[in-house]
């Protein structure tokens, strides 16, 4: 993905771009000082909007333990990621405490990778609270009703190696290279179509999201088929693929 501009400022966050392709994304624990304010969380917003053009994958670096919430949040959620739906695909490496709100963030990533000893749960209720921003119905359509319960109402806390087993993540060979191993994910993402990108991570999520397969097929074609088959970077592919070279995508114009 690249910005027309400069991205929105983020006081709680770094925000760098590795490659063309990549923006990160690391909350800062020094400069969030254990709590993310509401400003914070609308700045965090701010970043994922469909500015700019679609070339790759954001990352996001969740690095925090669970944190008290001052005020309200932004319609997006967490940081603007635990509600969000948008186009962008998002890859979180998570390093660490994902507990409370930052499993929330996790839970609705689109593909997560995480060092070995990262721990991960929704410990609300020992607090006298839930996990209001989409963690519960996330957990229960990604782990089932059962084992979502342990982490919410008995404090369940899941290893890294354990999510691994469940299919939702993949462990990093070590948390030294967690951060490398995340960036050629998101490569491999930049790779491919930009259309395509949009278009598949839409079905996926409609299906995640849809309780009926057909429909969720059906509601992916209706907003994106026409659009994607006859855009140019279809065309792009397809010449590519004949003449057995490497595709030059133009920008996403979905």
């Amino acid at each position: 993905m690249a910005y027309s501009t400069a991205p929105p400022a983020c006081s709680v966050a770094d925000v760098s771009f590795p490659t063309p392709s990549v923006m990160l994304v690391t909350i800062n624990r020094e400069r969030a000082l254990n709590a993310i304010t509401m400003a914070g969380h609308t700045e965090g917003a701010a970043l994922w909007q469909e500015e700019g053009v679609l070339r790759g994958a954001d990352l996001v670096e969740q690095k925090e333990r669970n944190r008290k919430i001052i005020g309200g949040l932004p319609s997006s959620g967490f940081f603007g990621i635990s509600t969000r739906v948008g186009k962008k695909p998002i890859i979180a490496a998570v390093n660490g405490f994902a507990f409370g709100g930052g499993f929330e963030i996790v839970l609705n990533c689109d593909l997560v990778i995480a060092s070995p000893t990262a721990t991960f749960t929704l410990p609300e209720a020992k607090w006298g609270l839930y996990a209001a921003a989409g963690g519960l119905a996330r957990a229960v359509r990604t782990f089932g009703m059962q084992l979502a319960a342990e982490m919410a109402i008995a404090g369940r806390v899941l290893s890294a190696e354990e999510l691994q087993r469940l299919g939702f993540l993949r462990v990093a060979a070590s948390q030294e290279t967690l951060l490398e191993e995340a960036m050629a994910l998101a490569a491999g993402v930049a790779r491919m179509s930009p259309d395509a990108v949009i278009v598949s991570r839409a079905g996926l999520r409609q299906a995640w999201e849809t309780g009926s397969v057909q429909r969720a097929a059906q509601i992916t074609d209706e907003q994106f088929g026409r659009g994607l088959m006859e855009g140019q970077n279809a065309r792009i592919g397809l010449e590519a693929f004949a003449a057995k070279r490497e595709p030059e995508w133009v920008p996403s114009k979905l």
